[in-house]
């Protein structure tokens, strides 16, 4: 097992878990073994170990049951959609992964419904999540959901054609990326249906409510790149926080990892400033608002705290030290 040691990590939020935790681990595994999501005894494996619904119920602590099995459905299928393109060698390609994720937004695109025996596996497993999504959503939170999706998609490809032609992002466009690569912009937008908090668009789109939702997507992100590093640079893949620095910066892995915690830590101080400045009216919004920023909490917290306690995903160990 290899050790990390990187600067304190501490967040002021709370540390929540959803108690329907030990449902909705039953839940995704039945699911999963429906839907034949698992094609090989390693990936049985390695599902068993990382606990996905772990990190569902900390992020989303007050959903109900079956919201809670639908986004931990949802989270569990782009774990394994990743690992199965990283695993094959032709995962790793820009054309075959354009052919494949043609495929999965046809699905959200023209509400395919899709079988296990006539689409496979992910693609009908996507379409069961789809069609439990649209069940209980607007028309106008389906086009958020699918513009995220093919964010996230696009950016799929950005590394795909990054690996091809050899290339190690520069550090600013690794920061502009990975808010879409890791899809988290799409868990933000199913706050709406899994905890079923409903902002006006206005406020959505308000300019520090947005910058509030990128330093939670940062915070989280780079986070993980901090815990997967030594994964990432055992597969060959340089599409982590910490590689990048250290390639941009020739330094050491351990002044990487160090400079990156500083960037997260910095995201974190920012999220808070922000939430201070938060444009709270005194009136009965206001709830609406808290409730959706305490997600945002949850996921922070609830991303960390899954990575170093419940999942053996990273297989690492984290001491910390303080300068």
């Amino acid at each position: 097992m290899t050790t990390i040691l990187f600067p304190r990590i501490q967040y002021p939020f709370p540390s929540r878990i959803n108690h329907h935790v030990q449902e909705a681990q039953q839940h995704i595994t039945d699911w999963v073994n429906h839907y034949r999501l698992l094609t090989t005894e390693k990936a049985v494996t390695r599902f068993s170990k990382a606990r996905f619904a772990w990190l569902a119920a900390r992020a989303f602590p007050d959903a109900a049951l079956d919201e809670l099995c639908l986004i931990a459905d949802f989270n569990t299928w782009l774990f394994i959609l990743d690992d199965q393109c990283d695993e094959a060698a032709a995962g790793r390609k820009s054309a075959y992964l354009k052919s494949i994720m043609a495929g999965l937004m046809d699905i959200l695109h023209y509400n395919k419904h899709v079988t296990p025996k006539d689409g496979g596996p992910l693609p009908s497993a996507l379409s069961s999540i789809w069609e439990r999504m649209r069940a209980i959503s607007s028309p106008a939170w389906r086009l958020r959901f699918i513009r995220s999706m093919e964010d996230y998609f696009n950016s799929c490809l950005w590394e795909a054609e990054n690996r091809e032609a050899g290339i190690v992002p520069t550090v600013a466009d690794y920061v502009r990326m990975r808010p879409f690569t890791g899809a988290l912009f799409a868990d933000v937008e199913a706050i709406d249906i899994i905890e079923k908090i409903y902002l006006p668009e206005e406020m959505l789109q308000h300019a520090l409510l947005k910058r509030m939702v990128l330093a939670c997507n940062n915070i989280v992100c780079w986070a993980n790149d901090l815990f997967s590093c030594n994964k990432e640079a055992r597969q060959g893949d340089v599409h982590n926080l910490v590689l990048v620095l250290q390639h941009a910066n020739k330094s050491t892995l351990q002044q990487a990892v160090d400079e990156a915690a500083r960037m997260h830590n910095e995201e974190v101080a920012i999220f808070v400033a922000l939430e201070k400045l938060l444009p709270l009216s005194s009136t009965e919004k206001d709830y609406e608002l808290l409730r959706y920023v305490a997600v945002l909490h949850s996921w922070i917290t609830g991303n960390f705290d899954w990575s170093l306690h419940d999942t053996g995903r990273y297989n690492v160990a984290v001491k910390e030290y303080q300068d």
